[in-house]
């Protein structure tokens, strides 16, 4: 009689294990998802999405390996210069890169991701050009990363531009997340600074990611794709030229759809408030942006008009945005002496105060 009251409590306790790993199994398999599964995935975007559309690129998951040194140049007045490398999508990209030879702060110096206007790639050099803008962030105890962009001189890949395609952003965010994991610097405090069409680039890239804690826009341009139709751009090397056919895979950043094509062919067709022209512009996306902004521009400028930076500032303050607006009786499109120096002090102090 014990004996079978002993093999019944076995069968009882055998059964009901059996129904409680069961109960956990179809728990977890119901739990997994909401582990496994990132925000970035659950993000819903049309498969016909813009390649340069705001949801689009937040979408993404950028990523790059750290910064690689490639060779060391002559010292500047107080910090060491390098030719460096990143890889954007698969793509080398050159830098000049600078680090001060001060003592480095305990989390890592601040550091600055540059990126120049429009220059012809083919004639692009990593060294020159900004020289003087580079050397006073520099001095200032900066980490400067001047990236060229992809097809830009040496960097590989398919050269593009920033109004029509996403490359240069994307290009942008990469140095950004390779700059995170250089050892000299703080990934917490990283800025950007851009001239002309990287103007676009740079406010493309705050709204893309919050990682960038200050942006600084010299003359910039093309801000929501009607103020390009309104203002254009009166410079004799660019060539708006969207593509019209997609080839291969370096041109998938390219926007290339006819409703693009109308920016040319007849602007007088477009509907700037349709779900396409508002899925690419900035400032109809500008809620995005969470970090501060400052704008400098020369009211003398004959390559971008002014009237860009003025409509931005607009939509910034209508949104109640951080940033700073600073206009120039003269200096031109690169704010030269002597105005630069003055526009390059508000650049560093804005950036000491925000970094």
């Amino acid at each position: 009689m014990k004996k079978s009251l002993i093999i019944f409590l076995i069968v009882i306790i055998i059964f009901l294990t059996l129904i409680f790993v069961s109960t956990n199994k179809n728990n977890l398999i119901k739990e997994m998802p909401k582990k496994t599964t990132s925000s970035i995935n659950q993000r819903v975007i049309k498969s016909d999405a813009s390649p340069i559309s705001i949801d689009y690129l937040r979408s993404l998951n950028i990523t790059s390996e750290k910064v690689k040194i490639e060779e060391e140049l002559v010292d500047g007045s107080n910090y060491k210069r390098y030719i460096a490398s990143f890889l954007s999508e698969g793509n080398k990209i050159y830098s000049l890169l600078t680090v001060p030879i001060d003592k480095e702060p305990t989390n890592g110096f601040p550091a600055i991701i540059f990126n120049h206007g429009y220059i012809p790639p083919s004639q692009y050099q990593t060294t020159e050009g900004y020289i003087s803008y580079v050397d006073y962030l520099a001095r200032n105890d900066f980490i400067v990363f001047k990236i060229d962009f992809r097809g830009n001189g040496r960097s590989e890949g398919d050269p593009s531009g920033s109004y029509f395609s996403s490359a240069y952003t994307i290009d942008t965010i990469s140095a950004l997340k390779s700059l995170q994991k250089f050892e000299k610097v703080d990934p917490k405090r990283i800025g950007i600074w851009g001239h002309s069409m990287m103007g676009n680039g740079v406010l493309r890239a705050m709204l893309v990611t919050k990682e960038i804690k200050a942006g600084v826009i010299w003359a910039g341009s093309v801000y929501s794709y009607e103020d390009f139709v309104r203002y254009g751009i009166n410079d004799s090397s660019y060539v708006h030229k969207p593509y019209e056919n997609k080839k291969g895979v370096s041109q998938r950043n390219r926007e290339t759809s006819p409703e693009i094509q109308k920016i040319r062919s007849d602007p007088k067709l477009i509907d700037f408030n349709n779900d396409f022209w508002t899925s690419i512009s900035l400032t109809k996306n500008i809620k995005y942006l969470s970090s501060p902004l400052q704008i400098n521009h020369s009211t003398s400028d004959p390559v971008v008009n002014i009237g860009y930076s003025k409509d931005l500032v607009k939509v910034l303050k209508d949104n109640s945005k951080v940033y700073e607006f600073y206009e120039y009786e003269g200096g031109g499109h690169n704010i030269n002496s002597p105005y630069f120096e003055q526009a390059m002090e508000r650049t560093v102090g804005f950036f000491k105060k925000n970094l």
